[in-house]
């Protein structure tokens, strides 16, 4: 995400803006402000999770076939002359 970087000046010409603001605008953008600066939570997966098995019914001869069979070789070979 691309960041916004202001300098003290642009600051305070903001806050006089945000001072004239009604308490209750002023406490949800408190809360927007302060859940855009807080990290994301990590959530953690087990390495378990990361593996599994093939769950097919068909056996390893088979799907091999298979792959082998969709294989379609459609290269031509241009003569250059």
């Amino acid at each position: 995400m691309n960041t916004i970087n202001l300098n003290k000046k642009s600051i305070d010409n903001f806050f006089v803006f945000l001072y004239r603001m009604d308490t209750n605008s002023k406490k949800n953008l408190i809360i927007k402000l302060t859940q855009s600066i807080e990290e994301p939570k990590i959530k953690h997966k087990s390495i378990a999770s990361l593996f599994g098995n093939w769950k097919d019914a068909r056996d390893s001869d088979t799907i091999i076939l298979e792959i082998k069979e969709s294989r379609n070789n459609n290269r031509e070979i241009l003569d250059f002359e």
